[in-house]
């Protein structure tokens, strides 16, 4: 009988690498940060782990295209089951924390849809404060999302759609208004550009070498989301020649993509005069550049103050929409793919109850305990003051590093998949072990590197020893309750295999 399924071409294959990766808002944070000398590090970024690591995941994704649990079940084949668990678990954590923080920050971007500026912190319901306002909004948000994921892939996929073509309208508003603010300058942009500002951030917390070389962590997380190719390489179409030419064509292209886009911000954003002031931060930061690009091609056109600051507040409701929109689809994608990866993945033992209970697809009893955690943390944060804020700013310390660790596994453990002759490649990139062991080398490197620059910073340029010390802190903390957990499932294991006997 023959097979009809339609397989993927080229650019197809292409244009799904661009679609995973590619996140507009990393663009103007990247441009907060760094300035034009973010343009560099993407670049070395994209060299040294996205091209090759998405081959490594490419490899990985054919030889164990019958397992469901991802991350683990790649792990469990060549380290070993512990291991594997130990990575998955901090991943998972990774992604909750990240959820947490983006219930929360949703709203920036919903208050912008309606007044056109942030102006959450002056919300109230029933008379209580701001905080405390939007710690119920984003627990009600939160169970919603909970609501939808638990209804299966085919509603998650409706809604993760609108935000994706909602990323493509921020791309095309950003571009044409950077050309359009040229034009009308009559080529003049805002930031200068010159090799220097190719070298050096505007930035004064990033100006040492420690903090310059950290943001290539900034640069990896830009790029997550390449593992997602690992799972199409059987179903390219002559996958040995187009694999590779369609991830180098997409991982090229976002590259560039991001390169431009930060040259683009420069064309219409003075770092000093738009992005120096305090309140400015990695959430706000599409708005209030986007809302500047608008106040720019008003002041282009010489409309008077108020139709430029009109018009700028009116592009800065339809960034907030898309971005709100993109938010929303990624949170309910994400509220849902982790926690079934780490629950269908993983031996059912590892968990009490009815936790790895599957119903239509979905991990149903484990996705409400998730929703409990989610909801007990925006509590904490909205009715415990300062305290509980100083409390959750570590928790996301914790994670920073905890969360790319898989992918030092991942990277770390690819020389040794290629050395086991028991494990079936129908899908082969790197064609010799010393190649495999070459790339092996660096991607790993690049990553530690990452991790270890980003710990050092707060140490070095503040002397926030204690920032540092989370940092560490965070990966030991989430082992040890993962060793404790399959420690627990060993023991199970043990009694059932007792019994047999």
């Amino acid at each position: 009988m023959s097979n009809n399924k339609k397989k993927l071409t080229l650019m197809p294959l292409a244009l799904m690498v661009v679609t995973s990766v590619f996140m507009f808002p990393n663009v103007p944070r990247a441009f907060l940060l760094m300035g034009y000398a973010a343009i560099p590090w993407y670049i070395i970024a994209a060299v040294t782990y996205l091209i090759p690591f998405a081959f490594m995941v490419g490899e990985y994704g054919a030889a164990f295209k019958k397992e469901k649990g991802g991350i683990y079940s790649w792990l469990e084949r060549i380290l070993g089951s512990k291991y594997a668990f130990i990575s998955i678990f901090m991943w998972y954590v990774g992604w909750l924390v990240w959820i947490i923080l983006t219930c929360n920050s949703i709203w920036v971007h919903f208050s912008t849809i309606l007044f056109g500026t942030d102006t959450t912190s002056t919300w109230s319901l029933f008379g209580i404060g701001s905080t405390h306002t939007l710690g119920i909004m984003s627990i009600i948000f939160a169970a919603g999302l909970t609501i939808i994921a638990s209804k299966g892939l085919d509603k998650v996929t409706k809604i993760t759609s609108v935000g994706g073509i909602s990323v493509a309208f921020i791309n095309i508003a950003a571009y044409i208004g950077a050309i359009v603010v040229f034009i009308l300058n009559h080529g003049h942009i805002a930031q200068p550009i010159n090799v220097q500002a190719l070298l050096q951030s505007p930035n004064p917390d990033y100006t040492s070498g420690i903090s310059i070389i950290s943001f290539i962590s900034f640069a990896i997380l830009a790029y997550a989301g390449i593992e997602v190719v690992a799972g199409v390489t059987d179903s390219t179409e002559n996958s040995e020649k187009t694999f590779p030419k369609g991830v180098l064509m997409g991982s090229i292209f976002i590259g560039i993509g991001y390169s431009l886009g930060i040259f683009a911000c420069g064309t219409f954003t003075n770092w000093q005069s738009v992005l120096s002031a305090k309140n400015v931060n990695m959430v706000n930061v599409t708005i209030i550049m986007m809302n500047n690009l608008g106040y720019q091609i008003g002041q282009g056109l010489s409309l008077s103050q108020g139709a430029c600051i009109s018009l700028g507040n009116w592009i800065a409701r339809f960034v907030g929409l898309s971005l709100f929109l993109t938010y929303l689809g990624a949170l309910i994608s994400y509220s849902y793919s982790p926690l079934k990866q780490l629950i269908e993945g993983t031996p059912k033992e590892l968990w009490p109850g009815k936790l790895s209970e599957i119903k239509d697809g979905v991990p149903k009893n484990a996705i409400w305990v998730q929703f409990a955690f989610i909801a007990f943390f925006i509590l904490v944060l909205s009715l415990g003051g300062q305290e509980a804020s100083k409390f959750f700013d570590k928790l996301v310390l914790m994670t920073n590093v905890a969360t790319t660790l898989p992918y030092i596994f991942m990277a770390g453990a690819f020389a040794k998949f290629k050395k086991d002759t028991t494990i079936e490649k129908p899908f082969v990139i790197f064609k010799t072990y010393n190649s495999s062991l070459i790339w092996t080398i660096i991607v790993t490197f690049t990553v530690i590197l990452a991790n270890v620059t980003v710990i050092l910073k707060p140490a070095v340029n503040k002397g926030d020893i204690a920032s540092s010390m989370w940092m560490i802190a965070g990966p030991v903390i989430f082992s040890i309750i993962a060793i404790v957990m399959y420690g627990r499932y060993e023991k199970i294991i043990g009694e059932k295999q007792g019994l047999k006997l």
